[in-house]
C-alpha cells in the first residue's frame, strides 16, 4: 500500500527519531519487518520447558515468527527504549526489608506511561503519512522486541539474555511500533561486546542459566516472584530468593556495561521511599482493599495479593531473625492457602535457625 507522505522515507525516519527523543526515549532505531532470527531459538527454548507456567507464549508461539501476525501489511518496525536507571539500591538491607527490582520502584506502571508516548509517536506518523496504520507494542505482543532491537542497532545480547547498549547499558525498557510505512532501517548491530565476561551467570541466586545465553525462566527470581502467581515458589528456591520481594536485578547489577548508565530524569520512574527498600512485615497486614488502593497502578500489582505476600513471606523466612514469627503467625490464618502455606514454612525455617543458634551458644 503507498500512502500520500508529503516528505521522502529518509526524512520521515529522521522525523521520527527526533520526535522519539523529543517524547523521552533514550534510544531509537528502524528494523525491516523481517523473520527474527531468533525465532527458532525460541521453539527449543519451549522445547526446552523453560516458559513455566507462562503458557501464554506458547499459545502464541506460531505469531512471533513475523510481525505480519501483530500488524498485518507491516513494513517496519520502529524500536525504541526507554532508560528506567534512577537511584542506587541500598548495598545491605536490615532484616525484614526487601528489595524491588528497579522498574516498578515508580509511581506507575510503564507501561502506561510508554504506551501514551507510541501513541504520541503514531500520531505523527499518520500526521505525515496518512491512511497508514500502526500498532504500538510494549512487552504485550508476539513480538521478539530484542530480536528487532538487535536488527534496529540498538546493542546485542548479553549472556543473561538481556538486550545491551554500550551507552545505556541494559537498565531500559523496550517497546515497538509497527507501521505500514517504509522506513529507512538502521544497520544492524552484529558485534558482542560481553567477551570472556560471566559476572552475570556467576552471580545468579538460583543457577537460572544453564548456558550462556539461555535462561531457564523457571528458576529465575523475577519468574518465581511475579508470574508464578498463583502457585507455591518451589522449596528448592527458596532460600535463593534471599530478600528479593519482586523481580530481581542481580544479573544487571553486576553488568559491567551498567556502570555507567545514565539516570533517567522521568519522573514516573523515581522510587518512592517505601519501594527502594520495601517493608516486607507491613505487607502482611494488607487486606484486599489496602493492597489494591496501594498498588492498583503499579507492575506490584501483577501477582496479586496472593503473590506479593507469599513473597513477603519468603523474604521474612530468609532473614533468620525469629522476631518476625509473630508477623507472620498472623497470615497463618489468611483465607489464600498461598499465604499460608508460605508463612508456615518460613516459621519453621526462622525457628529452626533460632534452636541452631541457641545450641551453638550452650
Amino acid at each position: 500500500m503507498t500512502h500520500n507522505s508529503a516528505i521522502s522515507p529518509e526524512r520521515l525516519t529522521e522525523s521520527v527519531r527526533n520526535s522519539a527523543l523529543d517524547l523521552g526515549f533514550s534510544i531509537v532505531g528502524i528494523a525491516p519487518a523481517v523473520r527474527p532470527d531468533g525465532f527458532k531459538e525460541l521453539q527449543a527454548w519451549l522445547e526446552r520447558g523453560f516458559a513455566g507456567e507462562m503458557s501464554y507464549i506458547e499459545r502464541r508461539r506460531n505469531a512471533y515468527e513475523h510481525p505480519e501476525h501483530v500488524l498485518e501489511s507491516v513494513r517496519s518496525v520502529i524500536m525504541l527504549g526507554m532508560n528506567y536507571r534512577t537511584a542506587d539500591p541500598p548495598d545491605m538491607l536490615a532484616p525484614g526489608e526487601a528489595r524491588v527490582s528497579r522498574y516498578a520502584w515508580g509511581t506507575s506502571d510503564y507501561h502506561d506511561l510508554i504506551r501514551r508516548k507510541l501513541r504520541q509517536l503514531a500520531s505523527l506518523l499518520h500526521d505525515e503519512s496518512p491512511g497508514c496504520r500502526t500498532r504500538g507494542i510494549v512487552d504485550t505482543a508476539p513480538l521478539l522486541e530484542r530480536d528487532f532491537a538487535r536488527l534496529a542497532g540498538l546493542g546485542w545480547f548479553g549472556k543473561n539474555t538481556m538486550l545491551i547498549n554500550k551507552w545505556q547499558g541494559s537498565w531500559f525498557f523496550l517497546a515497538a511500533l509497527l507501521t505500514d510505512v517504509e522506513l529507512t532501517p538502521d544497520q544492524p548491530h552484529e558485534t558482542s561486546h560481553c567477551g570472556t565476561c560471566t559476572a552475570c551467570l556467576d552471580a545468579c541466586p538460583t543457577n537460572a542459566f544453564p548456558e550462556p545465553y539461555v535462561l531457564d525462566a523457571t528458576k529465575c527470581i523475577s519468574y518465581l516472584t511475579i508470574e508464578l502467581r498463583d502457585q507455591p515458589i518451589p522449596e528448592e528456591h527458596r532460600e535463593g530468593m534471599g530478600d528479593w520481594l519482586f523481580g530481581c536485578d542481580v544479573c544487571q547489577e553486576v553488568c559491567p556495561w551498567n556502570r555507567k548508565a545514565p539516570l533517567s530524569s522521568e519522573s514516573a520512574f523515581q522510587p518512592r521511599l517505601e519501594m527502594n527498600p520495601a517493608d516486607a512485615v507491613s505487607l502482611l497486614a494488607l487486606d484486599d482493599a489496602a493492597f489494591h488502593a496501594r498498588f492498583a497502578d503499579t507492575p506490584l500489582a501483577r501477582p496479586g495479593r496472593r503473590g506479593l505476600l507469599r513473597n513477603a513471606c519468603i523474604v521474612l523466612g530468609n532473614t533468620g531473625d525469629v522476631t518476625h514469627v509473630d508477623a507472620l503467625r498472623v497470615v497463618l490464618n489468611d483465607n489464600e492457602p498461598l499465604i499460608r502455606d508460605a508463612a508456615a514454612w518460613a516459621i519453621d525455617r526462622l525457628t529452626e535457625s533460632s534452636h541452631k543458634a541457641s545450641k551453638s551458644r550452650d
